[in-house]
């Protein structure tokens, strides 16, 4: 048989043959098999011939960026306008909460399903439509005349919004050779990014000076071009007129997605022990037993849950789950200690972000450039390393920390956030065969997706239990029999005495000093998940080292023999059909 690195380089017809053959025939129908295996003659459309090794598609690729750039920017650019929804429309935040809510849970649901669409449909038609989706949801949000309408149209909004993703990942690894999938899935890798950090201060911008309908208007425009640009340079992906829906399949993985992302959503509000969130977390758990047992039967199965059994595949999954809880504990816990702690503002808080979002744009398509060269293992080690560092540094914050070493502190995380987060996820793409991408990239977002919102879940639920036991503690230490105690509180009634009559001087002293300790007990309780965070980060190097070169090559060879052996079953299954049928 070839060897893989051949293989890769070597452009497939329509029909799915080497030009220049392969020593084995069995190789031939490994490129367009799906996760089933090879598709009856005459109804398999496989990809489109490869690109030349070494040369990238650029203006493709920034297509799939702008696409996967605007998704991601509006998960996290209406947090900021909730308050201002919340006065217009008149509701409480229980309900507001909802037009979040409700785009995170649509979103993940959708996600497994892209890539029996791709595979069926073709890729770039997949991706053309979710963008007019995204696009026409985004519409319907800014003309929302209450807030049932918003959230109705957020959650059109995601339906699309939900696709772009795995669909532009999926599409990546079939335009660019894999020689150079690092460098242009780094590129990629700046909307997963840089997102989540100027989402905030964008959304701000827009609602300070224009109105909340503008984050969402902003989308049309640049929906429209993108969805042009995407007619004219993404090349044809042909689909598969003969794969069937997994219905089964499919509502399993859906039913077991929702209830646990709107577990994970509502849990600190609902109390995790109660029995509307232990009801939807077991619920959700067995629907996605049943989901992995089915697919691991069904021979088209709607997630080829069988790549997880490909141990680079897996390391990289479960590195890459790690890593993303890491980024979103700094997007989400930095916001609160600078705003509820420092007193800054939404836009003073954005633009303290900005240095780490514009950092990991740099070094995702530098660290893909040196993937391509250094591979996985260098690159992710030395990044978790100095993530590790900076996280630690993090949990040393305090009311003194500056404006200018806050930035610093976040750049230099930014730094190892950028160094291995690309190559953790490039890595166990590339062990995985050209035809099965779609289906990997679908479960490669859905552990994504559903690892953003259990790190949150579980971050808020730390913050918030360290920040009850700090504040018990101080309280207990903060009494009448102690004479430090009784010395500031002394001092405080004298500061309020000549502006506050009566005794209203003592109330604003014992409120004070009541806020500092509250104060105080916040702080050390994002310390505490700050440390955290840093060791749950430290459980990501084992997967480090299944990502070896060689391993990668390993596992890719593991997989066409795989497919070969799928395909070669079925041709005979059909052929022993027809025998006896003749």
């Amino acid at each position: 048989m070839a060897s893989v690195n051949e293989l890769n380089k070597q452009p497939l017809t329509s029909g799915g043959r080497a030009r220049s053959g392969a020593a084995d025939g069995s190789v031939s129908g490994l490129e367009n098999s799906t996760s089933g295996g090879a598709a009856p003659a005459g109804k398999q459309s496989g990809p489109p011939p490869g690109p030349p090794a070494g040369h990238i598609p650029w203006a493709p690729v920034m297509v799939l960026v702008l696409g996967a750039f605007m998704a991601i920017l509006d998960s996290s650019i209406v947090n900021v306008a909730l308050p201002k929804m919340m006065a217009i429309f008149g509701v409480g935040a229980d309900k507001i909460q909802w037009v979040l809510t409700g785009y995170l849970l649509t979103s993940g649901v959708v996600v497994p399903v892209t890539g029996y669409l791709g595979d069926r449909l073709g890729y770039k038609r997949v991706y053309i439509l979710a963008l007019a989706v995204f696009t026409a949801g985004s519409a319907l949000c800014s003309l929302a005349w209450n807030e049932n309408a918003l959230i109705a149209a957020r959650v059109l909004q995601a339906i699309g919004g939900g696709a772009i993703m795995p669909v532009s990942m999926a599409m990546n690894y079939r335009i660019v050779p894999r020689d150079k999938i690092g460098l242009a899935l780094g590129i990629w890798g700046i909307a997963i990014s840089m997102g989540p950090a100027i989402g905030p201060t964008l959304g701000g911008y827009l609602v300070d000076n224009f109105s909340w309908q503008m984050i969402f208007t902003i989308n049309i425009p640049i929906g429209i071009f993108a969805v042009l640009l995407s007619g004219m340079l993404l090349p044809p992906t042909p689909g598969r007129s003969d794969l069937r829906f997994d219905l089964p399949g499919f509502i399993f993985c859906t039913g077991g997605c929702f209830a646990i992302l709107l577990a994970l959503s509502e849990g600190q509000d609902k109390g995790w022990t109660s029995q509307y969130i232990v009801t939807l977390l077991v619920a959700g758990i067995f629907a996605m037993i049943l989901f992995v047992i089915w697919e691991l039967f069904f021979p088209e199965p709607m997630l080829d849950v069988r790549l997880m059994r490909n141990p680079v595949f897996a390391a990289s999954i479960a590195g890459t789950t790690i890593i993303t809880i890491g980024l979103f504990s700094a997007v989400f816990l930095i916001p609160i200690y600078a705003q509820n702690l420092l007193g800054y503002t939404p836009m003073q808080t954005g633009l303290l972000m900005m240095p780490m979002a514009l950092t990991m744009g740099v070094m995702m398509p530098l660290s893909g450039r040196l993937f391509d060269r250094l591979g996985a293992v260098p690159l992710s080690l030395t990044g978790l390393v100095v993530l590790i560092y900076a996280t630690y540094l993090l949990h040393d914050l305090s009311l003194e920390t500056s404006y200018h070493h806050l930035q610093f502190l976040m750049i230099l995380r930014a730094v190892g956030l950028g160094l291995c987060m690309m190559p953790l996820n490039t890595a166990g793409m590339n062990a995985i065969p050209r035809a099965l991408v779609g289906r990997a990239s679908a479960l490669n977002n859905l552990a994504r997706q559903i690892s953003a919102s259990m790190g949150i879940a579980y971050l808020t639920y730390v913050m918030l239990e360290r920040q009850t036991e700090h504040a018990a503690w101080l309280s207990g230490t903060v009494s009448y029999s102690s004479p430090g105690t009784m010395s500031f509180l002394s001092r405080l009634q004298a500061h309020f005495a000549g502006s506050l009559p009566g005794g209203a001087g003592r109330e604003a002293a014992l409120g004070t000093l009541s806020m500092l300790v509250h104060q105080k007990a916040m702080i050390l309780a994002i310390q505490d998940t700050f440390l955290v965070s840093m060791i749950i980060v430290i459980f990501a190097i084992p997967a480090v080292f299944f990502l070896g070169k060689r391993r990668v090559e390993a596992a890719l060879q593991a997989e066409r023999a795989r497919l070969a052996g799928a395909s070669n079953t079925k041709a005979g299954v059909a052929a022993g059909g027809a025998v006896a049928g003749a």
